[in-house]
Formats: structure tokens, sequence, C-alpha cells
């Protein structure tokens, strides 16, 4: 069982581990909300808007988190801001932001020096290279989205519902779609290290999405989906390590196959427990 435990014996892929689980739980929470809105491209767009947010703060030499977390908050503002005034559609108001900043990163990155490398970190992640202090940063970034979510559970099942119905109720559904943006906000700029931009969405997305396989609670659906990506976290370790590969790039695939697997089991279990009762006696 050495294969099993040796990479996980070393400090730096315990610290991947513990990093990518509380990624993994933020992701749960957050991308439960987003599997039951149907709002995946909104976690698609605010992980390729973070990409000039990135660079600047890599070529300034700035904390990258800085420059994510503020490059996600303009594309947000951004988003209800076109949707408000130039009553835009929500995909067309993402879609045009979405170009826009990823156009606006590819022009930063270009344009400096020597960045092949701190590309690479930013497209595709660096768990390995999680600091006890990001560990801190994670927590905080866990604890804040799962208050968040707890806080304003009411008026998201009410937004999901039916939006004029909670606004008859008073449940403010504007406010719980700004803190549902916040939510993803949060989880895509927490999960950057790990997974980078252009994978977060699979770690985002898919674990709740085969989650929702098993369970139509979204409290059940979040725990479940916190336990699917933090096993996609460390089955992707584990596979990077002795397959020598990318370990962001491993966990987002690993994370993506669990969704598939997890429909086939449940496409076989409708099977069987549809065939089961054929295959039973008839009570005389």
């Amino acid at each position: 069982m050495s294969w099993l435990t040796d990479p996980f014996s070393l400090e730096f892929v315990q610290r991947a581990l513990l990093g990518g689980v509380l990624v993994a739980v933020l992701c749960a929470v957050a991308g439960t909300w987003v599997i039951v809105r149907g709002m995946a491209f909104l976690g698609e767009a605010l992980a390729h808007g973070m990409l000039p947010g990135v660079a600047l703060a890599t070529v300034l030499g700035l904390p990258v988190l800085v420059g994510a977390a503020a490059s996600a908050a303009v594309m947000s503002l951004g988003i209800g801001a076109l949707q408000r005034r130039a009553r835009h559609s929500y995909d067309t108001s993402i879609g045009l932001l979405f170009v826009s900043m990823l156009a606006l990163g590819v022009i930063v990155i270009s344009h400096a020096g020597s960045f092949a490398t701190d590309a690479t970190a930013i497209l595709f992640g660096d768990i390995l290279a999680i600091t006890s202090a990001d560990l801190v940063v994670l927590g905080v970034a866990v604890t804040v989205g799962i208050a968040a979510a707890t806080l304003a559970h009411r008026s998201l099942v009410a937004l999901a519902i039916d939006e004029r119905v909670a606004r008859v109720l008073g449940l403010g559904p504007r406010l719980a779609q700004t803190v549902l943006v916040a939510l993803v906000t949060l989880a895509v700029v927490a999960s950057y290290q790990a997974v980078g931009s252009l994978l977060v969405v699979g770690l985002l997305v898919a674990p709740a999405v085969a989650a929702r396989q098993w369970t139509e609670r979204i409290p059940s659906t979040m725990v479940l989906a916190a336990g699917i990506g933090s096993a996609a976290v460390a089955v992707g370790l584990l596979v990077s390590w002795h397959a020598a590969t990318a370990a962001g790039a491993t966990i987002a695939a690993t994370a993506i196959a669990s969704a598939g697997v997890s429909w086939l089991l449940r496409v076989a279990t409708n099977e069987v427990r549809r065939r089961v009762p054929a295959l039973l006696p008839v009570p005389a």
C-alpha cells in the first residue's frame, strides 16, 4: 500500500490535499446553486474574467489572489450594470464581458516578458504550491461562503422556484441573486490556485452534477458534492503523482469523470430496480 500512502507523507502534498478539500467544500456549496439555477456559464465567465486581474497582479508583483478578486468583482458588477442599463439578457451580458475580460488578459500577457511559466500557473493552477497562509485564506473563504449560503438559503430557494413569488413574499430576489453571484465569485477566486482559471468550472460543476443524480434536496446535494469533490482531489493528486501529470488538470479531469460515473451508476441502479419486480414470484 506504499503507492497509496507515500505521496501523502510529504508535507507539500498534505497541504495540497487539505487546500483541495477546502476548495471542494466551497465549490460544492456554490456549485449546487449553479446547477439548480442553470448558471454554469456564469462560473465559466468569472473564471476567465479573472485573467486580466491575475496577469496585472503578476506583472506588478502584487498578490495574485487580490488581482483575481478585483477582476472577478469588476466582472460581476459589469454583468449587473449591463442587465439594468443596457437591458441585455443575462447570457448576453455575460458573453460580452467574458470576451472583453479574456481579451484584456491576453493583451496583458502578450506584452509582458518571460510570462510563459506564470501564464501556465494562471490557466492550470499550481495546487502543489499551496502554503500554510493560503490554507488560512481558504479556510476563511469556506467559512464566509457557508455562512452566506446559510443566511440566504430561503431567498435562494424562492428565487430558484419563481422570482415573482420571491418578490411577493418579500424575500428579496435581487439581493439573493447578488449573493449567488458573490458566492460563485468567491468559489472561483478561491479555486484559482488549485486548478487554474481554465479548469475551475470542472471542480465547481462536476461534483454537484454527480451528487444531483442521488439527491434532490439542496443541503444533501451540497454535502454529497463536497464528498465527491474531496475524493476527486485525493484521487487526482494520487494519479498525478504516479503518472507525472499536472495536478490541477488531473483533479479537474477526475471530478468530471465522477459525474460520468455517477450517471452510469444511476442508470444501472434504475435498470436493476425496474427488473427486480419482474423477477420476484407473483403471490398466490
